[in-house]
């Protein structure tokens, strides 16, 4: 038993095991949770909608990155309609609390970035027909 733990451990093997010991990986202890998926991190953000719009910020295309670290920390870039957003404090923190709803996220950071700027082009076609913008 001893040989098989030597030979599964990164350190003294030389292998390296994506996500270990971090989440997604199994332990001694047992099997941490899973790391999170971008598409549940993405359903978790579609549920985030903008207080003057009737579309969720992805769809509006306001999510620019979703990037999964390491231990299950994810980074997220976004932006605004406009940099006079009336929801520009709000908006970020409610993708952030969305984000740590998924199971795997351990932490998560919402960076607002205004490079590119937003057009309506970035809106999917499901966003377009809600909005009449066709």
């Amino acid at each position: 038993m001893d040989e098989f733990r030597a030979m599964m451990d990164p350190a003294t093997s030389g292998a390296s095991m994506p996500g270990a010991p971090g989440v997604g990986a199994w332990t001694p202890d047992g099997e941490t949770t899973p790391a999170p998926s971008e598409d549940a991190l993405i359903a978790a953000i579609g549920t985030v909608y903008d207080p003057e719009i009737p579309v969720n910020v992805y769809e509006l295309g306001l999510i620019y990155a979703v990037e999964i670290g390491d231990a299950g920390h994810v980074a997220v870039e976004m932006t605004l309609t406009a940099p006079g957003c009336p929801s520009a404090q709000e908006l970020p923190e409610m993708v952030r609390l969305a984000v740590l709803s998924v199971p795997g996220v351990t932490s998560a950071e919402v960076s607002t970035v205004w490079d590119p700027p937003w057009d309506a082009s970035r809106m999917s076609e499901e966003a377009r027909l809600s909005l009449n913008m066709f």
